[in-house]
């Protein structure tokens, strides 16, 4: 696998990027959870993810912050982190931002899933389903999922970073909230 110097273009991760998002699977690293959103992506290969990145961060305004996993998952695979402002828009920005992505990947949008927090059911990725599926402000993520919520540990990943000791400070607040990723 070759990193892309160029810029991406379309198709350039063609099959590197798992066709599932989810949403609210891990812990805010730039804020409280009650006011960011996390979006998380699985891609093969470390370099695909770092393009994935470095195409979100230059691409997007509401973008708080996108990185990548530590370390890679045990299948080898990373995980990209998309932070952004927990506010009525998530829903229409988070499926604009898949969109631009099937250009990177070839795939469209019906091949997509999403799953959100510790809720194992795919739904299909549309505006409709994050607002109803995902709290798009602060009072109502406290609503949903209250005060002692907002505290609790995370469990472990369903796919583990591998080696544990490389994870370094900068992404310990990547913690995941339940096991769902596929």
């Amino acid at each position: 696998m070759t990193k892309l110097f160029e810029g991406l273009e379309q198709n350039d991760l063609a099959r590197l990027i798992h066709p599932h998002l989810h949403i609210d699977e891990y812990k805010s690293k730039m804020g409280k959870d009650e006011d960011v959103v996390v979006l998380s992506l699985k891609v093969s290969g470390k370099y695909p993810a770092v393009d994935l990145v470095d195409f979100i961060e230059k691409g997007y305004n509401w973008v708080i912050d996108a990185d990548i996993s530590a370390g890679e998952l045990v299948d080898g695979d990373y995980l990209v982190f998309v932070e952004v402002e927990r506010k009525p828009e998530v829903a229409e920005d988070a499926v604009q931002l898949i969109k631009d992505i099937l250009n990177l990947d070839g795939r469209k949008l019906k091949d997509w899933t999403m799953r959100v927090r510790s809720d194992l059911t795919d739904h299909e990725i549309n505006e409709e389903n994050i607002r109803e599926l995902v709290p798009l402000t602060t009072l109502a993520y406290r609503e949903r999922f209250g005060q002692d919520n907002l505290t609790k540990c995370a469990l472990p990943l369903a796919y583990p970073l591998l080696p544990k000791p490389q994870r370094t400070t900068a992404h310990k607040n990547y913690e995941p909230k339940q096991e769902s990723f596929k």
